[in-house]
């Protein structure tokens, strides 16, 4: 695909999606490593139950990278201006995230687009909603 252009783009274009497996322990750990966010929350089961969850479950800052992951898929990260998005669900261990946008606005002052974007799971439950403001050429 070729990088978008102001002049290219028009409201109601989608992003392309992205379709992550399943969540596991294995993509926990590998975050907390790299994020250096070690709660145990999201990493010790007898935690996540005595804290009153089922089990333990993904980083917000996790679901919002897979977020990011879709937009910058779409255009640089360089051209992103503004990121506002916010938690709406927990996303559990077995959850079948799908990243997906919307241009929603066109600014033609700035030669930016405002793009839509949440994350859902299999079961189409919002996980991550906001938007994202991108400088297009």
């Amino acid at each position: 695909m070729n990088a978008p252009t102001f002049d290219s783009v028009q409201v109601g274009d989608e992003l392309p999606a992205l379709a992550l497996s399943a969540v596991d322990r294995t993509t926990l750990a590998l975050f907390a490593g790299a994020s250096g966010d070690h709660n145990p929350i999201h990493i010790d089961i007898d935690f996540a139950r005595k804290a009153g969850m089922p089990d333990v479950f993904a980083h917000g800052m996790l679901g919002m990278a897979w977020v990011s992951r879709m937009v910058t898929g779409w255009a640089p990260q360089a051209q992103m201006r503004r990121y506002d998005v916010r938690f709406a669900g927990i996303t559990h261990l077995g959850n079948v995230i799908r990243c997906s946008g919307k241009v929603v606005e066109k600014l033609e002052a700035e030669r930016c687009v405002r793009v839509e974007v949440q994350s859902a799971n299999q079961y189409g439950q919002t996980k991550i909603a906001g938007d994202v403001l991108v400088a297009l050429p």
